[in-house]
């Protein structure tokens, strides 16, 4: 597992946020998540969740959130041993249950214009020993009641946006060598330098960022791809373990990256950090065989080394040498499951994949490297996508699952090229990098 050192992080950061204190960086944290991530409008309400460890940051985050006018900011918080209390100790038909009324009540808040954050850093592994059915079945209920509440999310009707706090589980899984106390701060310096927060005007190398992306989709968007195949040889060399896949692309594709304005006319970034060029795939046009570059962490169970076959958009075969059961619950949560949401693109020379660290957070390392994500398609990357029905968004080639689970197939010897319908190449990617 790689750790990062000093070094690499402070390369990227000014003398001035060098000298600031633990809380004065945590506040530009706080004021990035509203001011950047959701751009908090006033009279706006604001869900937000978090676990209990990140209760300081989310005290930042709600002062700033009334500071942009906020009418008012609910959060939730869940906790860790409240969460394997019930997998101890709970009835077995626990695990088909989802309090469906709360759901509907996060709907209606979305429905009335509320926006919606959450701040992710509970522990990765949580889940790791308990049975892999209840934890399937527990997470399948989840996405039934859930279902009418992202929806939002994934039409982009709202301005919501995902941030991160380091907490002692996370930073143990991520830095198992060091004492307690080091491995938190290390993680916490790892989250300010890859959430752009470290310059002496962040707020602008922000809005620079976002023009950067944005740059890059317009070029992606006016090539029309027809798809994207990803090709490599596996690490160690073996054919076996080798990437090569195709993904045709839905007939209407739009490009999305970092910031982008909202159905309700906000405009936001979804995740903090971003790297990403991110697009719908057509769920019946992926064929191939392509191997992760790194584990997946899924509602706290770790899946290493996935290898996937897929054939006329289908995963027909997978496998994983740890998590492997869960990998199939996953797959098997509905007949989406198995097809692709989305398709994206992260050159190697990230921040993120510069760190040199393995988060086992899909939030961070997803934008470490180019990614597929096995579900739901986002239908606001098809254009006027957000004004057609579930039958319409099918017939282009979105796909509509109860999941959306993002996992990482590229890295430092990734090759992509963009294929147009007659089959003519173009390179795009060599060595993980944009050509």
């Amino acid at each position: 597992m790689a750790t990062a050192t000093a070094p690499v992080f402070a390369a990227g950061a000014s003398n001035g946020f060098a000298a600031l204190s633990f809380d004065q960086k945590l506040d530009r944290l706080a004021e990035v998540a509203v001011r950047v991530g959701l751009n908090l409008k006033p009279g706006q309400e604001l869900f937000l969740t978090a676990p209990t460890d990140a209760m300081p940051l989310a005290r930042r985050i709600t002062e700033h959130a009334y500071k942009a006018g906020a009418k008012l900011v609910t959060t939730i918080y869940s906790d860790d041993a409240a969460t394997l209390a019930r997998y101890q100790y709970a009835p077995d038909d626990s695990f088909d249950y989802a309090p469906t009324w709360f759901y509907d009540g996060v709907s209606a808040a979305f429905k009335s214009g509320a926006a919606r954050m959450a701040i992710s850093g509970t522990n990765p592994a949580l889940l790791a020993g308990q049975d892999p059915d209840k934890v399937s079945r527990a997470n399948v209920a989840v996405s039934k009641a859930y279902k009418p509440a992202l929806e939002f999310i994934t039409r982009h009707d709202i301005n919501w946006t995902i941030i991160a706090a380091a907490t002692p589980a996370w930073a143990a899984l991520v830095f198992p060598n060091d004492a307690p106390d080091v491995a938190l701060n290390k993680l916490w310096e790892a989250i300010f330098f890859c959430s752009r927060i470290t310059g002496d005007d962040f707020l602008a190398d922000w809005k620079q960022h976002n023009a950067n992306l944005r740059t890059r989709v317009e070029f992606l968007n006016n090539k029309r791809y027809h798809s994207l195949r990803f090709f490599t040889c596996g690490a160690d060399g073996n054919p076996d373990n080798a990437t090569d896949l195709t993904v045709g692309l839905a007939d209407t594709h739009l490009w999305a990256g970092g910031g982008t304005t909202a159905g309700n006319g906000i405009y936001c970034n979804a995740n903090i950090p971003t790297e990403e060029c991110f697009t719908t795939p057509h769920k019946d046009r992926v064929n191939g065989h392509v191997s992760a570059s790194k584990p997946l962490s899924h509602q706290g169970t770790l899946i290493e080394n996935i290898h996937c076959e897929f054939k006329d958009g289908k995963i027909t075969k997978a496998t994983a040498t740890a998590g492997e059961a869960a990998l199939n619950k996953l797959i098997s949560a509905d007949e989406g499951a198995r097809q692709l949401g989305e398709v994206a693109l992260v050159p190697n020379p990230s921040p993120i994949a510069q760190s040199g660290i393995l988060f086992w957070n899909t939030l961070f390392d997803e934008n470490a490297a180019s990614h597929i994500a096995l579900g739901q398609a986002y239908s606001t990357c098809l254009i006027d996508g957000d004004k057609l029905g579930n039958e319409q968004l099918a017939k282009l080639g979105a796909n509509e699952s109860l999941i959306h689970v993002d996992w990482m197939i590229g890295g430092p010897t990734m090759s992509v090229d963009g294929l147009s319908a007659d089959g003519t190449a173009e390179p795009l990617m060599r060595n993980g990098d944009w050509v």
